[in-house]
């Protein structure tokens, strides 16, 4: 039998996850060109949340409040992300893909050049039932 989470439960795990961002001042999502949890190790582009990154969850959907672009990207190829708290640990991981590619993160284009400007419309994360 497998284990099935009520959305009380999925909530307090989303909003302890998320909370983790704020720690140390304002949290980033950094795009990366592979897979290193390092902070500035093949970075493309960094965001910054909001200074509380994330409103209170529901049904297990923690969404994040306004993401500041990186408006002077380093560039190259997004495939990865890290997302870090403020105090600069890293967090969690996930893909980036182009639009409708499937990954956690899709960008219009995930082929960023040196300067260019990266933003996010929406940010999520999911505490699933089981």
């Amino acid at each position: 039998m497998a284990i099935t989470l009520q959305d009380t439960t999925r909530n307090a795990a989303a909003d302890g996850i998320v909370d983790l961002i704020d720690v140390g001042g304002a949290g980033t999502i950094s795009l990366k060109s592979s897979a290193s949890i390092v902070a500035a190790t093949n970075e493309v582009a960094t965001l910054t949340f909001s200074a509380t990154a994330f409103g209170a969850a529901a049904a297990g959907v923690a969404t994040a409040a306004a993401i500041t672009s990186d408006t002077s990207a380093t560039g190259g190829t997004a495939n990865n992300y890290t997302v870090f708290s403020g105090a600069g640990t890293a967090l969690w991981q996930g893909t980036v893909t182009a639009t409708s590619g499937g990954g956690d993160i899709e960008l219009s284009s995930i082929s960023i050049g040196v300067g260019d400007t990266v933003s996010m419309s929406a940010f999520t994360l999911t505490v699933p039932a089981s």
